[in-house]
């Protein structure tokens, strides 16, 4: 499927979620096939740019969202790499914020957006929120005034960093947010850039990584949590790493049962990273009392990394640094994607 139009060229890929349902006659949602999207949205007619279109073999709910699903998303735009100039990747919205944020860490010197977006109705009902998002995410994808060399979240007139977003409402149309960093460009009466924001455009060749190791787990701190639960996580078979959300700016219980819960997992080679619950602000070890004696013993801060996107570093670099755990570490730290708020570091991810 393409426009008669041939500027620049844009490939749209359907993975599933709400986006791409309609109506059947008896009024129960099922998915469409892509190729009906001028039907869906004649106005694509009035478009100067090409879009071509495909959707991977099994369509999902982002539920079902896996590393698998990750590796294939990313083997279509490798693949059309050279033939297109931005991607569009509709998705479902529970998972899209992990699925931006694995991209974004798979793709090393991206030169072209890829941008994500979807909705929270379905395109064939009336009040759907998907025609303007895929829309916008066309355009934003074929712009040949504006270059955005990163993995986008495009949603309710604002474009995120894909690895900074997170979904934040299951019923309001801005179902996402970035709190630790600015949206990239506003929709409006025109699409608005601040490409002093934008991730600096790589020299190197493009260079696409898969392998993710999905041997984590995510201990969630509460008043009250007792040994039995942090036990019960540490001592998962096989556990390669660990993601701690604690309370405000990377704080935790100091009884010593739990730091020596965590002492252990250590001793085993499991790694473990101290996030902050909190959608703003940032891990800062040893600003507190509480947070003290998990850096004495070796947890890495977080900084102000969302767990979507640590979730998926941590798979990331487990995946392709099996037998170093301290590139594991050191890089967990460091900043490879602008998914916090420290300097880029890429040649760290020259391996």
């Amino acid at each position: 499927m393409s426009n008669r139009n041939s500027n620049n060229k844009v490939l749209l890929i359907y993975t599933g979620g709400t986006i791409g349902m309609v109506q059947d006659e008896n009024g129960a949602l099922q998915p469409f096939a892509m190729e009906r999207i001028y039907d869906a949205l004649p106005l694509l007619h009035r478009t100067n740019y090409h879009i071509d279109s495909c959707q991977l073999d099994k369509i999902i709910d982002s539920s079902n969202m896996t590393p698998e699903f990750w590796v294939d998303i990313a083997t279509i735009i490798e693949r059309n790499y050279d033939n297109y100039d931005g991607f569009v990747v509709l998705h479902g919205t529970d998972t899209m914020a992990y699925t931006a944020s694995a991209l974004s860490f798979m793709f090393k010197n991206l030169t072209k957006p890829i941008v994500l977006t979807g909705s929270q109705l379905p395109l064939g009902m009336l009040r759907s929120d998907g025609r303007e998002n895929i829309i916008c995410a066309l355009e934003i994808a074929s712009a040949q005034h504006v270059l955005i060399p990163e993995v986008t979240i495009f949603f309710e007139s604002h474009l995120y960093r894909g690895n900074r977003s997170t979904k934040v409402s299951a019923e309001n149309f801005d179902a996402f947010s970035s709190f630790n960093y600015p949206s990239l460009a506003k929709a409006g009466i025109k699409i608005s850039y601040r490409r002093n924001l934008f991730l600096p455009l790589p020299n190197g060749k493009l260079r696409v990584r898969k392998k993710f190791d999905p041997r984590i787990a995510v201990l969630k701190l509460f008043p009250g949590i007792t040994p039995a639960v942090v036990n019960s996580i540490v001592s998962i078979p096989d556990l390669q790493g660990l993601i701690i959300e604690t309370f405000g700016s990377g704080n935790a219980p100091t009884e010593p049962w739990f730091i020596n819960e965590l002492q252990h997992a250590l001793e085993k080679g499991i790694i473990i990273l101290n996030v902050t619950q909190c959608k703003a602000g940032a891990v800062q070890m040893r600003q507190y009392q509480a947070s003290c004696d998990m850096d004495r013993i070796g947890v890495i801060g977080g900084h102000d990394i969302t767990i979507e996107a640590a979730v998926t570093k941590m798979m990331y670099l487990l995946g392709n640094f099996p037998s170093d755990k301290e590139k594991v570490r050191d890089r967990l730290a460091k900043c490879l994607r602008g998914e916090i708020s420290l300097e880029i570091n890429d040649e760290l991810d020259d391996f």
